[in-house]
C-alpha cells in the first residue's frame, strides 16, 4: 500500500511541476508577445499541450473588435505547404512523379520550361521568375486574374535566371504553377481539392480560399503602415493571384490541427512526409535549407521546419520542432513581417529553453 501511495504521491507531483512549468512558459511568451507589439492570435504547444492560444490588439480598428484565437487571418505564403502537400498526394495515387517535367501538365509551357520538373518548383530551384518581384507586379494587384492558366502568360515568356537544380531562388511562380498542374490532373478546382483532401479530414473548417467576395465570419481586416508611420488600410489585391502561392486564409487553433496530423499518416504517408522536409542543399537564407513547401533549420540544437508568410495588411508564420514536439504559429493582421518572422523563432526558443 506505502508502494502505491508513493506512486501516486509522485504522479500528482510530477503533474502538478508540469503544470507550473506551463505556465511558466505561457506567462513568458505573453509578455514577449505584448512587449514586441504584435497584434494578431498566437499558440504556442508542446507535447500535445496547448501552452497559449491567445488574441492580441484588434481584428478590426473601425468597429474595435478584438482579435482571438478564433479569429481567421490570410496566411500568405504558409499556403505552400498545402499546395505541396496536395502535390505529395497525387504522387502517392500514382497521377503524377515529382521527377516528371512540368512542360506534361501544362499544355501552353514554353521549350525553356522542358527542363523544369516538379521537384524544381517545390524546392524553389526552376530557375523561373517570381511573377511577384518588381515595381511593376505592386501596380498591377488590383487587376482582375482571370483563370490561373490564362495567368501564367504573364511570366512564362520571361528567361530562366538559371539553369533548373543549380541555384535556389524563390519563386513565387513556381507554386502558382502547382496549382495549375493539380487542376490539370484532377480536374478540380484548386480549393475544392484542398477542402475535399485536407481541410475536411482534419476537420480544418475555419480553414480555405480568401476570396473577399466571401461572406467570412470573424475575418480580420489586413494593415500596413504609411510612409509617416500611421496605421492605413492595406492595398486591394486581387486574391486569384497569389493562389497556390498565398491565397489561403486560417485560424491559429486550425493550424495546430494541421500541426498535429503531421505527426500520423491521415493526409500523407510517413514516407510523403519526410520527402516535404528533406533539405535541399542548396540554401535558402540564414541557415535555412528549403524542403517542399518548409524551411527547415536548427534551433537550440533541435530539427525545426517552418514557414512564414506576407501577404498586403498580414504577416504570419508557424515553426515546429519536431523532435521536442512543439509548434509556435503568429498570425498577424499587420504586414510588419520581420517582426513576426523573429518573433516565431524566438517563441519557439523559449518553448525549447524549459526542460
Amino acid at each position: 500500500m506505502r508502494a502505491v501511495a508513493s506512486l501516486a504521491f509522485a504522479v500528482v507531483f510530477v503533474g502538478s511541476l508540469a503544470a507550473q512549468v506551463a505556465t511558466g512558459i505561457a506567462a513568458k511568451a505573453d509578455a514577449y508577445i505584448k512587449a514586441a507589439g504584435i497584434e494578431g492570435a498566437v499558440l504556442l504547444a508542446r507535447r500535445g499541450e496547448v501552452l497559449l492560444a491567445k488574441g492580441y490588439g484588434l481584428a478590426n480598428h473601425e468597429l474595435g473588435v478584438a482579435n482571438k484565437p478564433e479569429t481567421k487571418f490570410r496566411i500568405g505564403s504558409i499556403t505552400k505547404q498545402f499546395t505541396a502537400t496536395a502535390i505529395l498526394q497525387l504522387q502517392e495515387q500514382g497521377k503524377l512523379r515529382v521527377g516528371d517535367s512540368i512542360a506534361r501538365y501544362l499544355p501552353s509551357a514554353p521549350p525553356a520550361w522542358n527542363g523544369i520538373t516538379i521537384h524544381h518548383l517545390l524546392s524553389h530551384t526552376s530557375g523561373i521568375p517570381s511573377y511577384t518581384d518588381g515595381e511593376s507586379y505592386r501596380e498591377r494587384m488590383w487587376e482582375r486574374s482571370g483563370s490561373p492558366l490564362a495567368y501564367i502568360r504573364r511570366f512564362q515568356d520571361r528567361p530562366l535566371q538559371f539553369d533548373p537544380g543549380t541555384k535556389f531562388r524563390y519563386s513565387n511562380s513556381g507554386y502558382f504553377l502547382l496549382g495549375v498542374i493539380m487542376e490539370q490532373i484532377t480536374g478540380m478546382r484548386y480549393q475544392d481539392y484542398l477542402r475535399k483532401n485536407i481541410f475536411e479530414p482534419l476537420q480544418m473548417a475555419d480553414t480555405g480560399y480568401d476570396w473577399p467576395g466571401t461572406i467570412l465570419k470573424e475575418r480580420a481586416s489586413g494593415y500596413s503602415k504609411s510612409e509617416a508611420g500611421q496605421l492605413i488600410n492595406a492595398e486591394y489585391l486581387d486574391m486569384g493571384q497569389p493562389y497556390a502561392a498565398g491565397s489561403l486564409y486560417s485560424t491559429v487553433l486550425d493550424l495546430y490541427k494541421w500541426d498535429r496530423a503531421l505527426y500520423t499518416a491521415k493526409v500523407l504517408s510517413a514516407k510523403s512526409i519526410a520527402d516535404a522536409f528533406r533539405p535541399n542543399p542548396l540554401e535558402w537564407a540564414n541557415g535555412i535549407q528549403y524542403g517542399y513547401g518548409w524551411g527547415i533549420s536548427r534551433v537550440k540544437g533541435r530539427t525545426a521546419v517552418g514557414h512564414g508568410g506576407g501577404i498586403n495588411g498580414f504577416s504570419t508564420v508557424i515553426w515546429r520542432a519536431i523532435e521536442e514536439d512543439a509548434v509556435v504559429i503568429i498570425l498577424s493582421n499587420h504586414d510588419d513581417a520581420g517582426n513576426v518572422g523573429k518573433s516565431g523563432r524566438e517563441l519557439l526558443e523559449l518553448i525549447l529553453a524549459d526542460p
